[in-house]
């Protein structure tokens, strides 16, 4: 049986104001991923503490939260089998230059803070994320009939 993740995704100023919103939803859907969570929002000082954890020791702490709370960004929640890694390769290696070709990074960035796009790394950062930037109510559940499409009857079964 297949195993039915979310990821949080997260748009990061540079993506929102160079315009790829569209770009990244459409890569993400064409893959057959399911949206169950959007929003614009700001993220709080708070927010990104939680969220960028890992880093609160590190010499870029201070200036990737200025950077990340300087504009609005987008969050996401995506849902489908094996979602994390999915997205992970859709999104690509961290420094955008690098990144793979065809990746959203790989196309579109150069830089390694620049690089438009979070994506959950695993299961356990991913179910902490989505609750760092969503309510259990903005996160919706429903059926869509292009799973049938996109998913052999065995890979659906949750």
């Amino acid at each position: 049986m297949a195993d039915i993740q979310r990821s949080a995704v997260l748009v990061k100023p540079d993506g929102l104001q160079r315009g790829l919103i569209g770009e990244i939803i459409g890569r993400f859907e064409r893959k057959g991923l399911k949206l169950v969570g959007l929003k614009m929002m700001h993220m709080t000082d708070a927010q990104l503490s939680e969220w960028y954890v890992e880093h609160k020791d590190r010499s870029f702490f201070n200036d990737l939260k200025s950077y990340m709370a300087s504009m609005p960004i987008v969050a996401m929640v995506w849902e489908g089998v094996d979602a994390i890694a999915t997205i992970r390769k859709l999104v690509g290696t961290t420094l955008g230059r690098e990144a793979e070709a065809g990746s959203i990074r790989g196309d579109f960035s150069m830089s390694q803070q620049l690089n438009l796009i979070h994506a959950s790394a695993n299961v356990g950062d991913a179910e902490r994320e989505v609750k760092i930037v969503f309510t259990q109510d903005e996160l919706i559940e429903y059926s869509s009939v292009m799973e049938e499409l996109i998913y052999a009857d065995f890979e659906r079964k949750k």
